[in-house]
């Protein structure tokens, strides 16, 4: 049964998220905790505003790929000073990899891929 999120494929949503959830166990496990500064703010910006130029020139012209919009994503964090849509922004980023994920997995079941 699919669920909504499953991207056409039952299950992969949480099996996509379960591999996230597994990679972070160990990543804790290599280094422990972190406490890093963000990196990010307003002098990003120019190069959050090149990357939506070019998600939106690659749809019009037919050829957007996920590296585009992750891409786009990634650079609209960095811009980003205020925490709160620091988060925002870092989750549509997980969001995205996630459905790329998905797509993939997506992809490897279909049966033109076999």
């Amino acid at each position: 049964m699919t669920h909504p999120g499953d991207y056409g494929l039952p299950g992969s949503l949480h099996r996509a998220l379960n591999d996230v959830a597994a990679e972070r166990a160990a990543q804790d496990a290599m280094w422990g905790l972190r406490d890093h500064p963000d990196g990010t703010g307003p002098a990003y910006a120019p190069e959050a505003d090149l990357a939506k130029q070019a998600v939106a020139d690659a749809a019009a012209e037919g050829r957007l790929t996920w590296r585009h919009i992750l891409h786009e994503e990634v650079l609209e964090a960095f811009a980003e000073d205020d925490a709160d849509r620091l988060r925002a922004e870092l989750v549509q980023v997980a969001a995205v990899a996630v459905k790329w994920i998905q797509d993939l997995d997506r992809r490897a079941h279909s049966p033109n891929n076999r």
